[in-house]
């Protein structure tokens, strides 16, 4: 064992930390012992520890079931990683994670939510409560809905959000619930029945219930819905990956997507550092922005990938025209998504906070009055009309997102019936 590893063992040690078998426990040179809580923390057998970045503050419990991997992630109180690897992801009070867990970068669990064994996440937020079962791939996601941890939303076991197409794009995020309800913690919870799936991008309203074995392909824009999909009909058709006939839809349901991830940069900006009161809790808040940020890069990312795509698109689509005379407004759009996407990303990554998207004075002032100790407490006793402003407020982000990137990109708009 290196003087250095042993030496931050010790200091942990010496700071409170219970690490019963420190013989088999790894600390990287970079981590900064002062970011560690010395209070309830404990670091059990076979764990590894590496990043600047990672922050561990009281009562938290790492690899109580297997030997676990922590790399850059931040926690906040009572957080539980009970096996698996974790990657540059962000868990608040009481989040959990099971053995088996594989959990990358741009994920967040906020607090109570949580995962059972073998799951893995990367690019996903989940809002205070959501649960996930087993067996389970959930990335490139947001998830809300629901009130407290009898009331939540839920993922079946054997579940996977479908986020790599067979025309090779990644620009499929999905919105399961949203920002500007969800964060108010008064939503009905969504259910997606085990052994199922959801075919990205999509978008899925609260009070939703897909039913267990579905695999589903569609947005489901109405709230308090049944729908299942049974099994597909045999069929055997030609398929050209660089057709793209959708991407209207496609895009849409990415700027929306991105907007949201904006609304909750907002929130968390002006709103969730209200309960920042010391430099641990700054740190936890700091990285919960840092890490949006990454989700949103990945966005454009990704975005900019398919829009990379279009004119061999368009190409295919004019070998395929029965008339060359004939102009379908479908070019039109693929055209103008891949001239102008850059103007499209770049306007989305201004808007981050601090941005001109300023937040409702009057919000923040019966915000401030209204905090308790505990952030879910505190959420949850707000009045209606406080949840009503707050709500309207990052909608407003959101709206403002949707109708700028359109005047970016207007020949994108939706209600064109070939894009």
């Amino acid at each position: 064992m290196p003087h250095t590893q042993k030496n931050k063992i010790e200091a942990l040690i010496q700071k409170g930390v219970h690490i019963p078998c420190p013989e088999s426990v790894e600390i990287g040179k970079d981590v900064q012992i002062e970011r560690i809580s010395g209070i309830n923390v404990t670091i059990h057998t076979g764990c590894k520890i590496y990043g600047a970045k990672t922050l561990i503050l009281s009562g938290t419990t790492i690899g109580e079931e297997t030997p676990t991997t922590v790399k850059n992630c931040l926690m906040g109180s009572a957080v539980r990683l009970k096996g698996g690897y974790f990657e540059s992801a962000v868990f608040l009070d009481h989040a959990e994670m099971g053995s088996g867990a594989h959990v990358r970068q741009g994920t967040i669990l906020e607090e109570y939510a949580s995962g059972a064994h073998t799951v893995g996440l990367k690019q996903t937020i989940l809002f205070p409560f959501v649960t996930l079962g087993s067996l389970i791939n959930f990335c490139d996601c947001l998830m809300s809905g629901g009130t407290s941890r009898k009331n939540h939303s839920e993922v079946g076991s054997s579940y996977i959000h479908f986020n790599y197409t067979p025309n090779q794009d990644k620009a499929t995020p999905s919105l399961i619930g949203d920002v500007p309800n969800g964060v108010m913690l008064n939503q009905p919870p969504i259910f997606l029945g085990g052994q199922g799936g959801l075919v990205g991008p999509c978008r899925i309203a609260y009070g939703t219930i897909i039913a267990a074995g579905s695999v589903y392909r569609r947005d489901i824009p109405k709230p308090n819905q049944l729908v299942m999909d049974g099994a597909m009909r045999h069929a055997s058709i030609s398929f050209n990956k660089e057709l793209y006939q959708n991407i209207n839809r496609i895009l849409e349901n990415n700027i929306i997507y991105m907007g949201n991830l904006i609304a909750l940069a907002h929130w968390y900006y002006y709103i969730r550092r209200l309960w920042a009161n010391d430099p641990m809790k700054v740190a936890l808040n700091d990285g919960l922005l840092e890490t949006l940020q990454s989700g949103l890069d990945e966005r454009i990312k990704q975005i900019k990938l398919f829009s990379e795509k279009m004119p061999q698109s368009i190409d295919e689509y004019k070998k395929m025209m029965s008339s060359p005379d004939r102009h379908p407004s479908i070019l039109d759009a693929k055209q103008a998504l891949y001239d102008r996407c850059d103007a499209l990303t770049a306007f989305c990554k201004n808007a981050f906070p601090p941005s001109s998207l300023t937040i409702d004075d009057q919000f923040f002032a019966a915000m401030d009055c209204a905090k308790k100790e505990s952030y879910v407490e505190s959420i949850t006793s707000l009045d209606e009309l406080t949840r009503k402003k707050g709500s309207l407020w990052l909608q407003s982000i959101v709206d403002a997102i949707y109708q700028g990137a359109y005047k970016i990109i207007p020949e994108c708009q939706p209600g064109n019936k070939h894009g």
